[in-house]
């Protein structure tokens, strides 16, 4: 059994963060039932383009894979009865919605532990569901404008940039997939269940972590670093080589003084400005120009090799291309493969969390459903019979499809 193959979530998510959380869990083996709403045309991800087709996409499947699709409209009466004999039989009730949404459609704990008490209700919104930004509909580029991240990023005197990924989305998912299990464990521990108020804005701000605290104690004002470098330790970002850039870091003592030796310069080690990791910020103009100098004398693969020999932290910039085709990402089992009617061979990457001892085979992973695939499935799981199921289609209450 997979580790999670006792749980089940009913989820009322969309996009990006919610269905990138709740994937994980889906992957370790948890019954997530993505409740897909079809008067507003189900997640919106299924429209994403550019690679989008007969209401899904890539998108859709980079963030959906082993769930099952129901639809149902929980706002009308019959659909409010359907999801809470749902809320009967689940764990949780996962959501990624508008501060004040969860209120509006009866999904907090106060609104549901009458039907089951040990229900945990962890709601994934863009500021919470307190505070004055609340009702405001919350994205990662907004989070990241918000949160100081795009002060950061980017060369100095540039523009404003936010990365080149969503992770404040990404790290949202995760928050609330964390969020979620303790929780469980707390109300399967205790009895009773709970709300889970996470935000985006929260894990924004708390991923400012050391550049926040040096500010918030000692008055450090951030600013943007040349080629992507650390703040502190010198040197730490990328160089600019004869084909190409790669990445150096010397984050131990060690490191500067093997680096001394592969660049031909053991001078530099014993020279007083460049001693420590604090000499070497004081004096991080002088230093810098004088390694991007000797840097740019040789190819990325000739410093590379002297570089991996004398184990300095190292690595080619890489595009998008070579990482996925990189030796360890495949010797790592990182990519699903799955087949879809439209799409062919949908290639995929797998999550990060892991359970089981190193170089296990990973388990079977099966592609995003198409909206609705496990209505009566699930339906009939709950008890009701084809005469119900077809009344409740009838009523649109699951859509005519």
């Amino acid at each position: 059994m997979r580790p999670l193959e006792d749980l089940r979530i009913v989820s009322l998510e969309q996009y990006g963060a919610g269905p990138f959380g709740s994937m994980h869990l889906a992957e370790l083996g948890a019954e997530v039932i993505k409740v897909e709403d079809p008067s507003a045309g189900g997640d919106v991800g299924r429209t994403v383009p550019p690679y989008d087709e007969d209401g899904d996409s890539l998108f859709f499947q980079s963030f959906n894979r082993d769930k099952a699709s129901i639809t149902l409209d929980i706002r009308t009466p019959e659909g409010r009865e359907v999801f809470e004999d749902l809320v009967r039989t689940s764990d949780a009730v996962y959501s990624n919605l508008r501060g004040d949404v969860p209120e509006k459609l009866g999904i907090r704990y106060a609104d549901l532990k009458d039907v089951n008490p040990r229900i945990v209700c962890c709601s994934l919104t863009g500021f919470g569901m307190t505070g004055p930004r609340s009702a405001e509909p919350g994205y990662d580029y907004v989070l990241q404008a918000l949160g100081g991240w795009m002060s950061l990023t980017g060369e100095p005197g540039g523009a404003p940039q936010k990365t080149g990924l969503s992770l404040v989305d990404y790290c949202g998912g995760y928050v609330a997939a964390i969020a979620l299990l303790a929780a469980v464990h707390a109300a399967r521990r205790d009895g009773a269940g709970t709300d889970c108020d996470l935000s985006l804005y929260d894990t924004a701000i708390s991923l400012l972590t050391y550049p926040g605290t040096w500010h918030l104690t000692a008055g450090y004002e951030p600013t943007r670093t040349r080629h992507s470098a650390h703040p502190s330790l010198v040197p730490f970002q990328a160089f600019e080589a004869a084909d190409g850039w790669l990445v150096v870091g010397c984050a131990k003592e060690k490191f500067w003084h093997r680096l001394t030796e592969v660049i031909g310069r053991p001078d530099l080690a014993a020279d007083p400005r460049y001693a420590t990791f604090a000499d070497r910020n004081r004096n991080r103009d002088t230093l810098l120009r004088l390694l991007e100098e000797i840097f740019r004398t040789r190819t990325v693969a000739d410093w590379l090799a002297p570089l991996y020999a004398a184990s300095i932290p190292c690595a080619p910039i890489k595009d998008v291309a070579d990482a996925m085709t990189d030796p360890h990402t495949l010797e790592r089992e990182l990519i699903a493969e799955t087949p879809h009617p439209a799409f062919g061979t949908v290639r995929s990457l797998r999550s990060a969390v892991r359970v089981g001892p190193p170089g296990a085979d990973r388990e079977p992973t099966r592609g995003a459903p198409p909206m609705g695939a496990d209505t009566d499935r699930v339906l009939r799981a709950l008890g009701y019979d084809n005469d119900k199921i077809a009344a409740l289609r009838e009523a649109g209450v699951l859509g005519r499809g």
